[in-house]
């Protein structure tokens, strides 16, 4: 993994203050700075501020950046800013909870914002194209009954499917998965995972 000096940190719980997946961000946020303690860090709460794209958005989306009327642009600040921390980032740190087999409404509304043909990624002669190289990703994923890599496990496949489509490949899974049988457990072992991912980088 590369040197981390910028860091994003984006929390989709809809529950940040007791949620388990938020507790192991900023567990794994302790880790990269005793790492890297000068890097600077932004967080972003998906609870807020998010919005659905709508046929505004779209229109505006599709129209020639030099075409487009003021509205237009307007309609596209928001997801201008949440793209330019995606560039601005070296690092990002997602986390996010299982909501029945699938992500949080917001977190999928961050995705449909952030993916913009000729922004994040493009369309070249063998398919899309990622524009975001060279950046590294930790996605730590919490369930409740769902074994993560499970037939039912809608969350950690297309997470990596979103983020390899704007270009970044180098992505870490960290998964606190079936709470609800033994959330102590659980939790322990998502530590301990991110222990020795960065004890061993330390190293």
């Amino acid at each position: 993994m590369q040197e981390t000096n910028r860091i994003l940190q984006l929390d989709a719980s809809a529950n940040p203050a007791g949620a388990s997946s938020k507790r192991l961000g900023d567990y794994l946020l302790e880790q990269l700075k005793q790492v890297n303690p000068a890097g600077e860090m932004k967080v972003r709460d998906l609870n807020q501020d998010l919005s659905f794209i709508d046929s505004s958005w779209i229109a505006a989306n599709f129209s020639a950046p030099d075409d487009r009327k003021p509205a237009q642009s307007a309609h596209l600040a928001f997801s201008d800013q949440l793209i330019e921390e995606l560039k601005w980032a070296d690092h990002i740190v997602l986390t996010t909870p299982m909501y029945n087999f699938g992500v949080p409404a917001t977190l999928k509304a961050w995705i449909d914002l952030v993916c913009r043909a000729g922004v994040t990624f493009r369309y070249g002669p063998n398919g899309p194209q990622g524009l975001l190289e060279g950046k590294h990703a930790d996605i730590i994923i919490t369930t409740g009954g769902v074994p993560l890599a499970s037939p039912v496990d809608f969350v950690s496949g297309y997470l990596k499917q979103v983020f390899s489509f704007i270009g970044i490949d180098d992505v870490n899974i960290v998964g606190a998965d079936q709470m609800n049988l033994d959330a102590e457990a659980s939790f322990a072992k998502a530590k301990s995972e991110i222990e020795q991912q960065y004890s061993a980088i330390a190293a």
